[in-house]
């Protein structure tokens, strides 16, 4: 396999007729032909998202210039998937098959088959309400109920009315099949039966053994490191996947598995610890699907991207911490949160069906049987738990006015949208009858690839009274990065904290992220050297330029004028600073908070304690009132990121009426 050229992803490839999809290949073409839609329900591996896009394709559903559309809810699903087709279809990505996700468009005029995240398909529908240019679209991994999967769902069920000759495929694994075709079917018509069917494929699995813990465990990373290890020792041969809920966990285990790998004797079989989350480049990713080399054992740490979006072959074993991290947003106290919660059976049971793909296989839970009873049998739908605030813009963008009459597949809370109306009043994007207002409102909905404080910063920062465009469009683009922009190797923290003392700004961690993009355009660009010499991660600020330059093109697309002019010059000075502050407030002023005495912050808004997460440059400094970009909860803390001082007339006078001076 190793001759092969580097584009090629050996463990991706199973030949097409070996797949479980191929017998079922005539009878899916009919039932498309003949239904305007199709439910597949299907195990993961069994083929439905690679195979059936390129069925359809060669059945002519490309045919005078139209397209087959494929959503995914996650970004990895959609790079990884776009190069297996490409490869299978012998063309390079962008060409017959390719994809778009935030930020990233890698398609042509010859694609006919494009991979997409749900989100980019919804922004596709504001220039193109009816979806024009597809002929098939078909939404993958439905199950996972996120939020824009579930409020693309809605607007097929529109968009279907009005164009008959589309077709829609709603494919999953563990998916509710029944209740999706029920959704689909529209009362009004005679033949309601005949307008959705549903479809199973089986899928090749092989039994897998069940394994729980005696006894409930409360430190899960190091007994998966343990578990990991122990496998590797006394188990047969087959790669491991590692279930964890985020980046923090993952890395921490890598390092303590490379460091248990290294005292193995030099005869043994190593062992190759492999990540996989959202926040790693697209070639990083890549490197879990390529084959291990000779006398190695992969460990991958995963996220819950491995339990459906996609497929690794070669695992064997699944070591399942039991937990996965969900955001929740409390309408209360305006917090959205990153916390773990319990997984549910769904998807404890799609996690174990990774380990019979090949062969049969064992699945270690670190819980308990009894654990496992009480769990939850599905996972709430995101738009049940989310800030609705960007769903709501975006649905009045689509002339979609009365949200509540959307027909949702599971209507969210009536506190969550009172919440997001709330804030959408707020920032200036609805007006008293809850209208889009124009230009802000339609401008900000058009700028959905960052969220809406950020977009009202965007927009504002050309006004005379900010004069801060370019700036603001650095910070949009490094505010979007996943991940820091710092990195340090073992034993350089206190390096890396003298390299951001160099950068740092007086006022907080917007100005000195202002700094590190302006030294690097400056000179780090061309050399990747600087970047490593200063402690910044190279690829990150590779991707921030490009981001910046993605959000420039919205701008004047959206009839902005660009002025570039102003950045150079007046940097430095003091009231520049200050500006720019000022335009942030415009955006984040519900995101304010007041230092207590001890040295936390508490809320403006409710009375949440809230403290400076140590990467922040705000941590352990003092400022009287201070906004902050993102709100984490780990733990018993809640934590604020992207920290700068403010004043407190500034959140007042720009609040939009948020505030009020108590006289």
């Amino acid at each position: 396999m190793a001759d092969f050229d580097l584009s090629f992803i050996p463990a991706l490839y199973t030949p097409s007729a070996l797949l479980p999809i191929f017998r079922h290949r005539n009878s899916l073409l009919y039932t498309i032909e003949t239904h305007q839609v199709t439910v597949v329900v299907g195990q993961t591996g069994s083929g439905k998202t690679t195979q059936l896009p390129q069925y359809l394709e060669r059945a002519e559903w490309c045919s005078g210039g139209k397209c087959i559309a494929v959503t995914q809810p996650r970004r990895v699903a959609v790079t990884t998937v776009a190069t297996r087709v490409a490869e299978e279809m012998r063309c390079q990505v962008g060409e017959q098959a390719g994809y778009s996700i935030r930020f990233e468009d890698v398609t042509s005029a010859k694609t006919r088959i494009k991979f997409l995240t749900d989100g980019m398909l919804l922004r596709e529908a504001l220039v193109d309400p009816l979806l024009s240019r597809y002929s098939v679209i078909m939404v993958d991994e439905a199950h996972e109920r996120s939020l824009s999967s579930d409020i693309l769902l809605g607007l097929l069920k529109k968009i279907k009315k009005r164009r008959p000759e589309l077709r829609i495929v709603i494919s999953s694994a563990t998916l509710d099949a029944e209740r999706m075709a029920d959704f689909f079917q529209s009362p009004e018509s005679p033949d309601t039966k005949e307008q959705v069917r549903i479809v199973s494929i089986e899928g090749r699995t092989f039994p897998v053994d069940i394994l729980y813990l005696d006894q409930p465990t409360d430190e899960y990373v190091d007994k998966a490191v343990q578990t990991a290890f122990t496998i590797h020792q006394q188990e047969g041969p087959g790669d491991i996947l590692v279930f964890l809920t985020g980046r923090e966990e993952i890395e921490t285990a890598v390092q303590k598995l490379s460091e248990l790998a290294a005292t193995l004797p030099s005869q043994a079989q190593a062992l190759q610890p492999l990540p996989l989350y959202a926040g790693l480049s697209t070639e990083e990713q890549m490197y879990v699907f390529s084959e291990a080399a000779e006398n190695t054992r992969k460990v991958i740490l995963s996220t819950n991207i491995a339990e459906a979006s996609v497929t690794i072959n070669g695992i064997v074993y699944v070591i399942d911490c039991g937990f996965v991290k969900l955001r929740a947003f409390n309408p209360q106290t305006n917090i959205d949160t990153l916390t773990p919660f319990p997984t549910s059976k769904a998807s404890a049971t799609q996690r174990a069906g990774r380990a019979g793909r090949t062969r049969p296989g064992k699945c270690f839970r670190l819980y308990t049987q009894q654990s496992y009873t009480s769990l939850p049998a599905t996972t709430v739908p995101e738009i049940q738990r989310s800030n609705l605030a960007p769903v709501v813009l975006q649905l009045k963008a689509l002339g979609i006015d009365n949200i509540v009459r959307f027909d949702f597949l599971s209507p969210p809370p009536s506190q969550l949208l009172v919440r997001a109306f709330d804030l959408l009043y707020s920032i200036g994007s609805v007006d008293d009858y809850a209208k889009l207002t124009s230009p802000l409102g339609t401008r900000m909905a058009e700028l959905g690839a960052v969220p809406p404080m950020m977009a009202k910063c965007l927009l504002t920062s050309s006004s005379p009274q900010f004069n801060c465009q370019a700036e603001m469009l650095t910070l949009a683009a490094m505010t979007s990065l996943q991940g820091n922009v710092w990195f340090h190797h073992e034993g350089q923290k206190k390096a890396m904290e003298l390299s951001r003392r160099k950068f740092a700004a007086e006022e907080g961690d917007h100005l000195t992220l202002l700094n590190v993009y302006q030294a690097f355009t400056a000179r780090g660009k061309k050399e990747a050297k600087w970047c490593h010499d200063h402690h910044l991660n190279f690829k990150s600020m590779q991707r921030a330029v490009s981001i910046r330059n993605q959000l420039w093109r919205y701008l004047e697309k959206l009839g902005v004028k660009v002025d570039e002019s102003t950045m150079a010059s007046t940097t430095q000075q003091a009231d520049k600073a200050s500006m720019i502050l000022k335009c942030l407030v415009t955006g984040f002023f519900s995101h304010a908070a007041k230092m207590q005495p001890d040295g936390t912050f508490k809320s403006v808004s409710g009375n949440v304690t809230m403290h400076a997460h140590p990467t922040s440059l705000m941590f352990n400094r003092k400022a009287e009132y201070v906004i902050f970009n993102e709100l984490l909860e780990t733990g018993e803390k809640v934590y604020i990121k992207d920290i700068s001082k403010v004043e407190k007339n500034w959140l007042v006078e720009l609040g939009g009426g948020y505030y009020n001076l108590k006289s």
